[in-house]
């Protein structure tokens, strides 16, 4: 069968269209199949939080990862913004990390030492209490005893994001086809050919980033996805004036004025559906860190599955059966977004990951590599 494009990427999300958008700056024609819009979407319900603190403290690789997207978070918006034209709202001033006891904040301090501990001093920040904290975002409620903060930290808009990513993978030359479900994929040593419900596509390599769609698809390539869902519920109020000098991991105003209000993680399966209780207590939350949004009007919610793996870091892996295959998954779209465009991508259009990501390979999970 005649080849259709260099690249066929398996998902849509903003894993899928990030390593899209970054394989056609590689040169690479690249065509993106992506699934029904009833589908699970973490994309359309992420906080949009760009985070390093508290990401792989006990796992350096996860870490040094993070950092390195961090930093290259505002290449990744010059150019999308000047193909675009959207302002995705991007700020890199720092974020907090809330503590509501004094229990709270010696564990955030644990975990702060661990994490900076394995980045030599690269990763900085520091604990504040109560009186200077009160400095950086003041009318903070009585409850709040400190914070950890960092300038690694910022926000986005993701559905800015999203779009703009689109609009990169075309002016690029690549294609998007939805509502296209892949059905079968069949290695052709060399190359694939790939079944959907839009026909049948051609590509010499292939990229699975489907999230949990993932899980039936990377056996056709010789792979395991080794995921799960997990649940987050998030808030939204109406407008309001600035309030929020800085994103929290529980709060961010976004550029429009309305306050994102989130954080919470639920193992229920596929149920994406809110629910009082849980809406209930980050709302409580949200009120003992900042009491004035207690005479704020929440206007929507909503309930998304992040793409968790056993250990809860990304997996990226490559097929020795199945050459030219790899697969992608991972919960924080956002912040890695950076890293998927111009690293892995790369790693990708060469025909190989870089060792630096062997640590994130499913492999971890197989207990025989962890018997003496």
């Amino acid at each position: 069968m005649k080849k259709n494009v260099d690249v066929i990427v398996a998902g849509g999300g903003l894993v899928g269209m990030a390593t899209a958008f970054g394989l056609s700056r590689n040169g690479l024609s690249c065509l993106v199949l992506d699934a029904h819009d009833r589908d699970f979407r973490a994309a359309r319900g992420n906080f949009g939080l760009v985070w390093v603190q508290g990401k792989g403290a006990g796992f350096p690789p996860y870490a040094d990862w993070t950092m390195r997207s961090s930093e290259l978070w505002g290449r990744l918006r010059d150019e999308l913004e000047d193909i675009s034209g959207l302002e995705m709202g991007l700020r890199q001033d720092g974020g907090i990390d809330i503590c509501l006891s004094q229990e709270e904040y010696d564990r955030r301090q644990e975990k702060m030492d661990l994490l900076s501990g394995h980045q030599n001093g690269r990763f900085r920040y520091e604990m504040l209490d109560r009186k200077h904290l009160l400095e950086l975002q003041p009318d903070l409620g009585e409850d709040v005893v400190g914070a950890s903060f960092s300038r690694h930290d910022g926000h986005v808009n993701p559905l800015y994001l999203l779009r703009s990513l689109h609009h990169g993978l075309e002016h690029l030359g690549g294609r998007f086809v939805p509502n296209a479900e892949i059905t079968r994929i069949i290695h052709e040593n060399p190359g694939f050919t790939v079944h959907c419900t839009q026909g049948v596509f051609s590509s010499d390599k292939i990229v699975l980033a489907a999230g949990l769609g993932n899980i039936t698809l990377a056996p056709m390539i010789g792979l395991r996805q080794p995921l799960r869902p997990q649940k987050g519920q998030i808030l939204v109020t109406e407008k309001t004036a600035p309030m929020l000098n800085l994103p929290m991991t529980l709060l961010r105003q976004t550029q429009e004025g309305s306050i994102m209000i989130g954080d919470s993680k639920e193992d229920v399966g596929f149920d994406i559906s809110s629910t009082p209780d849980i809406m209930a207590a980050i709302a409580e939350r949200a009120c003992r860190t900042m009491p004035v949004l207690r005479n704020t009007r929440i206007i929507r919610s909503w309930g998304a599955l992040r793409i968790m793996s056993a250990d809860g870091y990304p997996v990226y892996d490559q097929s020795e059966t199945c050459p030219g295959a790899f697969a992608v998954a991972c919960h924080s779209g956002v912040t890695l977004a950076a890293a998927h465009c111009f690293d892995l991508a790369t790693d990708i259009a060469r025909g190989r990951l870089d060792e630096t990501l062997t640590p994130f390979s499913e492999r971890r999970f197989d207990v025989s590599q962890h018997i003496s």
